[in-house]
């Protein structure tokens, strides 16, 4: 059995789509002088997103009646799974790293939501392998996105009201100052400012695409010109507008139902875009996947850096974290097939493992800047894009699919 594993994991790891990202990540460690153009980043994301939710929504309008009960059910599963393990990611970082508690509890929101790209990777190694999965997986991804925002919310809420100071430091933290706030002296404050504007400038020269420049920003997330408010003040409330929003209705989350609710409602009307012949949404998928996971591997690469002041503890976490979770996810989504005495497909394993293992880096970091200004905004992307990403895309993805092979034969449904 560990022979027929190595053989199938190491098959599974030199396929076209990893090898893009092995070639996206080699760019700035050897100092190629390439820089991918944000403006097709952003397209590929829009395109790949919608491709998603349009043949997933294709394919919910096809699902059997009586399996609407299994598919609502297993979403549930997933909300609570990714909550958890939002907690847990807490609980680990607080254990066994030094980080602020703000910080872990930030760190730990993008451990309990999922990631679109590590998820659409997936996909296109599931197709490669011609393993089916479920068709409502594609809506798992947007349900299991919003579990990190509220666990990073409602702790970094707590941490709040036991007393954070106007840098995220809590009470016995190092540097902690309790009520420190808008400097009294102008000519301070004109300084700080000089500051601010300096770190941007100085993003932007290391090669930060245009998202970047935004984590890039002072720890207040402030423009040049604005103040520092003390902590806690004009920031908005666990259950305000502009949080839920940025919850629920982010770009990702938005183009990703979007998709979904229109090839929902054509495929219902007799509309079939993407039949086996169609040229945008399938053919041209693979080939925009690669670009896509081209740029990704640049960006991974890049984030590499920012782990220099975060300790071998918590690296270790970003590379073993996506494991742990990913195997709780396994071990959720079989005792559900068991429970309900349907089994799962093989895909469907592999899907759920990844949106349990895989972190955030779209939909929490755009809650992190409006909610959550006091934490680091360089250490959850560093783990986030540079570890986990990077892990699960190259040997995570095909260690799921051989541990989801070895739990259904050994424990068959």
């Amino acid at each position: 059995m560990v022979g027929e594993f190595w053989d199938n994991f190491r098959h599974n790891l030199f396929k076209p789509l990893l090898l893009f990202f092995y070639a996206g990540f080699l760019i700035p460690l050897l100092g190629v002088k390439f820089e991918f153009p944000y403006v097709i980043y952003q397209a590929l994301t829009i395109y790949l997103l919608i491709a998603i939710g349009w043949h997933g929504g294709e394919e919910l309008a096809e699902l059997d009646p009586s399996s609407i009960g299994t598919a609502v059910g297993f979403m549930g599963v997933g909300f609570v799974t990714n909550l958890c393990i939002g907690l847990l990611a807490y609980g680990l970082l607080r254990t066994f790293t030094r980080l602020r508690r703000v910080d872990a509890a930030t760190v730990a929101g993008y451990y309990g939501s999922d990631s679109a790209g590590t998820f659409v990777t997936c996909l296109g190694v599931l197709a490669s392998l011609h393993l089916a999965y479920a068709p409502y997986m594609p809506v798992m991804l947007a349900v299991m996105e919003i579990p990190g925002c509220l666990v990073a919310l409602v702790l970094v809420s707590m941490l709040r009201k036991r007393g954070l100071d106007a840098d995220g430091n809590s009470e016995g933290e190092p540097g902690y100052a309790p009520g420190a706030g808008l400097p009294s002296d102008p000519a301070v404050a004109h300084r700080h400012d000089l500051e601010v504007e300096d770190e941007e400038k100085m993003a932007l020269e290391r090669g930060y695409s245009e998202h970047e420049e935004h984590q890039a920003r002072g720890r207040s997330g402030r423009r040049e010109g604005e103040h520092i408010a003390p902590a806690g003040a004009g920031q908005p409330g666990l259950l305000s507008k502009e949080l839920l929003h940025e919850v629920f209705f982010n770009p990702g989350i938005y183009l990703l139902f979007a998709g979904i609710l229109i090839g929902f409602i054509s495929r219902l009307q007799g509309t079939d875009v993407t039949s086996p012949d169609d040229r945008v949404f399938l053919d041209l998928f693979p080939g925009l996947l690669c670009l896509f996971l081209l740029e990704m591997g640049m960006t991974a690469s890049k984030k590499l850096k920012d782990l220099k002041v975060a300790g071998p503890s918590f690296i270790a976490f970003g590379l073993l974290a996506p494991n742990v979770f990913a195997a709780i996810g396994i071990g959720v989504a079989h005792g559900y097939a068991m429970l309900l005495g349907e089994p799962f497909d093989l895909g469907t394993y592999a899907l759920f493992a990844v949106l349990c293992g895989a972190a955030s880096y779209i939909a929490v970091p755009a809650v992190q800047r409006l909610g959550i200004p006091e934490a680091s905004p360089t250490l959850p992307l560093a783990a986030s894009l540079g570890l986990t990403f990077s892990y699960n895309v190259t040997i995570g993805i095909p260690v799921y699919i051989e541990i989801a092979k070895i739990v259904t034969k050994t424990w068959p449904v």
